[in-house]
C-alpha cells in the first residue's frame, strides 16, 4: 500500500542546509497500523506530511497503492488525497464558519458524490455526534471537533488514514475515546493507519513501531505477523 524508497528531506536555515529527513525505506502493508514515535523535532510529522503527499522530498519515491506520489502534479495529488487519504490533524483544523455537518460534507461535494448528505449524516452518527452536526466549530469541545474530523478525514473511504497527534489537544480520557475510534475505523474497514504519536502505550497497541531520533530511525520496522 505505501513504499518509501530512499526518502529524505533537507530544507534551508540560516543559509545552510538542515535535514530534517535522511534516507529512509519503509514498506507498509495494506491494512497495517504503523506508529511512528520519537522526541519532538526527530522528523514524525515531517514524514507524515511527505506521505500524504502536503510536502515534497529531497529525494526518493513514494509510492501509494502503486502510484509514484513524486511524479504527480498538485491537481493529481489533490485527486489522490481525496480517493485514497484521510488525514486527521492534532489541532482539528475544521472550518470555522462551517457547521459539524457541513465540514464532513464538503470533501464528499468536491469529489460530486450523490450520497454526500445521507453519508455526512451516517458518517455523525457513526462518531456519535448525530446531534451535534448543526453546531459550529467553537461551539463544540475539543473531543468533539476532533471526532467531526476524524469522519470527515474518512468522508469519501479512504483506504489510508494518516493521523498527526490526534489526541495531543486532548485529555487523557478524550484521547482514549478518539484512538477506540481511529481502532474501530480501522478494524471495521480494513484501513491501513499510520499514526504519529508521543504515547508509547497508544505506540504499543500498534502491529508496528518505527522510532526515529534526528531524522533517522532507531529501530527497523518489521511486518506484522498475523
Amino acid at each position: 500500500m505505501i513504499e518509501l524508497r530512499g526518502v529524505s528531506k533537507t530544507v534551508e536555515s540560516g543559509g545552510r542546509p538542515l535535514t530534517i529527513l535522511h534516507a529512509l525505506d519503509l514498506s507498509i502493508p495494506s491494512g497495517q497500523f504503523v506508529a511512528i514515535v520519537g522526541p519532538s523535532g526527530s522528523g514524525k510529522s515531517t514524514l507524515l506530511g511527505l506521505l500524504a503527499g502536503l510536502d515534497a522530498p529531497s529525494t526518493g519515491q513514494i509510492v501509494i497503492d502503486g502510484t509514484d506520489i513524486t511524479q504527480l502534479g498538485e491537481d493529481q495529488l489533490a485527486k489522490l488525497r481525496s480517493e485514497k487519504i484521510g488525514f486527521v490533524f492534532q489541532f482539528f483544523h475544521l472550518v470555522p464558519s462551517l457547521t459539524a455537518f457541513e465540514n464532513i460534507l464538503v470533501p464528499m461535494e468536491i469529489a460530486r458524490r450523490r450520497d454526500a448528505v445521507p453519508r455526512a449524516r451516517q458518517l455523525l452518527d457513526e462518531v456519535g455526534l448525530s446531534d451535534r452536526g448543526h453546531h459550529y466549530p467553537s461551539q463544540l469541545s475539543g473531543g468533539e471537533q476532533q471526532r467531526v474530523a476524524i469522519a470527515r478525514a474518512l468522508a469519501n473511504d479512504p483506504p489510508i488514514v494518516l493521523a498527526d497527534e490526534p489526541t495531543g489537544n486532548l485529555d487523557t480520557s478524550t484521547g482514549k475515546h478518539i484512538i477506540e475510534i481511529l481502532l474501530e475505523v480501522r478494524r471495521i474497514r480494513r484501513s491501513t493507519l499510520v499514526l504519529v504519536t508521543h504515547d508509547h502505550e497508544l505506540a504499543a497497541l500498534a502491529d508496528t513501531r518505527l522510532v526515529l531520533r534526528d531524522g533517522r530511525p532507531v529501530t527497523t520496522p518489521v511486518e506484522a505477523v498475523r
